[in-house]
């Protein structure tokens, strides 16, 4: 009973705020008059975000009422714009001393580019009407029980009491109706899921670009100061034998000793550096392997558990590779610890690795440590960081890499519609015509040529107030059995769609 109260409630709440949204709707068209019409184009962004801020409050309580959470569909926003080299601003063939004038361009075009501005319009145009349907069974209990009372019926207690039970047990349903609703027209399509990927990416590559110009820094500056000092040493060394051959053959054997020395020194050090660029152990055996030997050069007490049905690609591997690197050495520098539990591991085509150390906690990525260097280069392959690391310890790293173990080159066969959906759609199809047309339209032209043969008309046997409310609720009734039976097919395409567009993520918030 709590559960059919709540839903009550909520139903309340939710048709109430949609029949508001006439004064918002209103207000809109008078924008869009004022901004189209006369000119005033300064209107149009300032409604669209009172717009989006009521949409954006559809879809919060969609998620935490009604069990079905929405993203934002939104286009990504357009960067800021750049000075050119002379230190003036461009858009289109125009330039402008400063860049607040090309930035409202920007912006102004983003919004009335935006296919999910016009959606959310469209929503907010219906949405009065989404919230009378919503209402509907509670306002024919309401009509009932007035009905019933003026007629000083003895029965109406129980006519009340049965409004009052279908008008509960219909609510439930109505708000799933509603949510359903909601996630057709809320939600991001394919093109705007696109988009945000391709921002993503775009920031992605530039940040995997200033990784990679750092890191051919640090090997110029590695070759520089070792193994290119000491080969210049070693030929300066030969020169000195050389000299040395005639005069001193003792002293030259010497010197040809400490030349032995340097190279073997010098071959370590490129190794070291070779390693350091792609370890060979993870190029023969794999990602598992390389975690382990690394465990063993590591001066911690490193446990690696490995669960992989398949081998990621070369460029995902070391990425996690790098990653669970720089981790053991901060658990070892920042962290004090002694022990590291590495757990590599798929899940859904996803490469997670959580790494867990008892060491003092407190590890930050704001705080510019090596935190943010995982982030930049996990970012090249969209992943996600997630850590939690309070004062005290233990430290608890996990990333995800989406799509790492795919397989390639095969074909998706999109998924069936579920049973329950397929009987819906059948239904809808099936029997939409009985409530609209016999019980509804052609009930409601026999109520208005007032026919005295009731013939098979249901609400023309009900008392005379509740027979318009019937007709009108036998004709929404048939109208959603046809939308449910368009709608529900279209919602499962558009599903499977951006299924396969956008990759599977894990969003790992911030503990």
């Amino acid at each position: 009973m709590r559960t059919y109260a709540v839903a009550v409630r909520r139903a309340l709440t939710l048709g109430a705020m949609a029949l508001g949204d006439v004064m918002l709707v209103a207000l809109m068209l008078v924008g869009v008059v004022l901004s189209f019409g006369l000119g005033m184009v300064f209107v149009f962004p300032s409604l669209t975000k009172a717009m989006r801020c009521r949409t954006g409050q559809a879809r919060k309580l969609n998620a935490e009422w009604l069990g079905i959470a929405i993203p934002a569909p939104y286009l990504p926003a357009p960067l800021p714009v750049r000075p050119q080299p002379d230190g003036w601003y461009r858009h289109d063939r125009q330039l402008y001393k400063t860049g607040r004038w090309p930035d409202w361009q920007n912006r102004w075009q983003w919004l009335i580019g935006d296919p999910a501005t016009w959606r959310d319009g469209l929503w907010l145009f219906l949405s009065p009407l989404a919230g009378a349907f919503l209402l509907l069974p509670l306002a024919l209990a309401g009509c009932a029980a007035l009905a019933v009372g003026s007629q000083d019926s003895p029965a109406w207690p129980v006519a009340l009491a049965c409004a009052a039970v279908v008008a509960l047990a219909a609510t439930p349903h109505l708000l799933r109706g509603y949510a359903w609703w909601n996630l057709l027209l809320l939600s991001p399509t394919a093109e705007s899921v696109l988009a945000g990927q391709i921002q993503r990416l775009d920031q992605a590559r530039l940040a995997t670009v200033d990784s990679q110009a750092s890191e051919l820094r640090r090997i110029e500056r590695d070759l520089h100061d070792g193994a290119q000092a000491r080969l210049v040493a070693i030929g300066m060394t030969l020169g000195a034998v050389e000299e040395l051959m005639d005069k001193d053959p003792a002293a030259a054997r010497a010197l040809l000793g400490k030349v032995k020395e340097a190279s073997s020194t010098a071959l370590v050090e490129l190794r070291d550096l070779v390693r350091g660029i792609h370890p060979p152990v993870l190029a023969e055996r794999g990602l598992g392997d390389a975690i382990r030997a690394l465990a063993l050069d590591s001066a911690l007490k490193v446990t690696v558990t490995v669960d992989l049905a398949s081998r990621p690609d070369s460029p995902v591997e070391s990425a996690a590779y790098f990653s669970i690197s720089e981790l053991l050495t901060n658990a070892a520098r920042h962290g004090g610890a002694e022990r590291v539990w590495v757990d590599i591991s798929g899940h859904d085509h996803a490469l997670r690795v959580v790494v867990t150390d008892d060491g003092s906690g407190g590890a930050d990525p704001s705080r510019g440590s090596g935190l943010r260097g995982i982030e930049r280069r996990l970012a090249a392959f969209d992943g996600v960081l997630a850590v939690n690391s309070p004062q005290g310890g233990p430290t608890t790293v996990t990333f995800d890499l989406p799509n790492a173990l795919a397989e390639r080159h095969q074909n998706h066969k999109a998924p069936p519609l579920p049973r329950g959906k397929m009987i819906i759609v059948g239904l809808g199809w099936g029997l939409g015509w009985l409530p609209l047309f016999p019980q509804g339209m052609v009930a409601g032209v026999m109520k208005i040529i007032d026919l005295e043969h009731r013939s098979w008309f249901l609400a023309l046997y009900l008392p005379e107030p509740l027979q318009w409310p019937l007709i009108a609720f036998n004709i929404l009734l048939g109208l959603s059995m046809y939308a449910a039976a368009m709608l529900i097919p279209l919602q499962h395409a558009r599903r499977t769609r951006l299924a396969e567009v956008a990759p599977t993520r894990l969003w790992l918030g911030r503990c």
